[in-house]
């Protein structure tokens, strides 16, 4: 019999979809630079991001949290939670409204891409997956650089143009504008897209 990987499962990765939200790098303490000058546009995309969370949820879509460890090579991603919600931490309003629930995924990774170095893509083969939606910051780094290695593996995309955030608007609008032209992903705003009468994605 040929080879399936939710043989190995064990129960531990039990939903299935060929679509994913992927939530990046917005559990974070904003501490580097130009994070400051970011934080209303990021914290504007988290009020987008929760949002549709909460619809793509009801929609039976799994959700995965895709961060940066921030060279905290001894820390795990709920000590990262944990410390983020923190109350001097920079990002503790976006941690508090993006919480992750008990049933959420999450990748660490070291670098930009989601898929650096990182179980991800072994994941999205264990959901069935072949469909994802991008959120997160920033837009014209770790998202772009996530989006062009999901589109190297034929994954079907989407970045909602009001779900990702960059140093600047000017990035921003650049990295959609590539992400569009060049990834073919869709970066329709997220209240145009995903009712529970269509598809998660074109």
């Amino acid at each position: 019999m040929p080879y399936n990987p939710k043989d190995d499962l064990h129960g531990n990765v039990p939903d299935q979809s060929e679509a994913c939200l992927l939530i990046i790098d917005m559990i974070n303490p904003f501490t580097f630079d130009g994070a400051k000058e970011m934080l209303p546009a990021a914290s504007a995309a988290a009020q987008r991001i929760a949002a549709l969370k909460k619809r793509l949820k009801a929609m039976g879509l799994p959700v995965i949290y895709v961060n940066d460890n921030f060279g905290k090579w001894q820390s795990d991603f709920r000590k990262l939670v944990e410390r983020c919600l923190g109350g001097s931490c920079r990002g503790k309003q976006i941690a508090e409204l993006l919480h992750p629930h008990d049933d959420d995924y999450f990748v660490l990774k070291p670098k930009h891409s989601g898929f650096f170095a990182t179980p991800l893509e072994i994941l999205l083969q264990f959901l069935g997956a072949h469909r994802l939606i991008l959120t997160g910051v920033a837009g014209n780094s770790c998202v772009m650089h996530t989006a062009s290695d999901a589109h190297m593996r034929d994954f079907k995309l989407a970045v909602p143009s009001d779900c990702i955030a960059s140093l600047t608007p000017e990035d921003n609008r650049i990295a959609l504008d590539q992400m569009n032209r060049m990834l073919n992903a869709d970066t329709r705003s997220s209240d145009t897209l995903w009712r529970k009468e269509e598809s998660p994605l074109p």
